[in-house]
């Protein structure tokens, strides 16, 4: 990785830990990770690995019990809830498995919701979520709910919706986890048009190798740690590199 790229995430000695009573799950044990401006990166890992926890905590929806985390060179874990929820508008776009539009609302103005949040003017709204679904290839649908949608139109919803506030940074949570096979790979396209043409970084949830493989580096959890990095094959292609070995450091 190029020294002068710049660091969006910085995670150095990491831990999660669960408490039930007198029970405690350590859910991430000393996760090291940098993720640099324009990255495409798969978190891959089976069920209980740690993934969604770290996704959950990189996308300052939760906390980590110790260690660091800077986004865009900002300490999260001294910041206020309030703060963290500002962040999460204005620097993160979030794409889930099941989509999470609200049912009877237009696609139109499930892309604007996040917008109503950032203070944006109706018009600039209406004009910027109709210009985002185009993107998507939804430029027709605008004014179809949900229940009119298919799993791959939904998701593609999701995804302008995430992109409302122009954030630099999408985080997608098996986003392909409820969709056929034709529908996933045109979802994987369109987030590779965005890191691509666009330039967000993108970090994307998932236990399927062939939807890691659209990505350029994949770390790879086991037990709540980080177990191998490597590059894949489209990784290799485009040049991308490893940071340094920083992630078992």
């Amino acid at each position: 990785m190029e020294n002068n790229r710049k660091e969006l995430i910085k995670v150095r000695h990491l831990g999660k830990t669960y408490k039930n009573g007198k029970l405690e799950v350590e859910a991430l044990k000393d996760i090291n990770i940098t993720v640099y401006e324009g990255e495409f990166v798969a978190i891959m890992g089976t069920s209980g690995s740690g993934k969604s926890t770290l996704m959950n905590i990189l996308g300052c929806l939760d906390r980590a019990t110790v260690g660091s985390y800077e986004l865009e060179g900002i300490e999260t874990t001294k910041r206020t809830d309030d703060e963290l929820s500002f962040i999460r508008n204005q620097k993160i776009g979030f794409v889930f498995q099941s989509f999470n539009l609200i049912p009877r609302t237009t696609a139109l103005a499930n892309v604007e919701l996040p917008m109503i949040y950032g203070k944006v003017g109706t018009e600039e709204r209406h004009e910027r979520a109709a210009e985002l679904l185009k993107m998507v290839g939804l430029g027709e649908r605008v004014h179809h709910m949900p229940n009119e949608l298919s799993g791959g139109q939904k998701q593609r919803v999701a995804i302008a919706r995430a992109l409302a506030n122009n954030p630099p940074i999408i985080f997608a949570d098996e986003p392909t986890g409820n969709l056929d096979s034709a529908s996933s790979v045109e979802i994987m396209e369109i987030f590779t048009r965005l890191n691509r043409e666009l330039g967000n970084t993108v970090i994307v949830v998932t236990h399927e190798p062939d939807i890691a493989e659209f990505t350029d580096r994949v770390l790879v959890f086991k037990d709540g740690r980080v177990v191998d990095e490597h590059l894949t094959a489209k990784g290799i292609e485009n040049g991308a590199s490893l940071p340094y070995g920083e992630v078992n450091e």
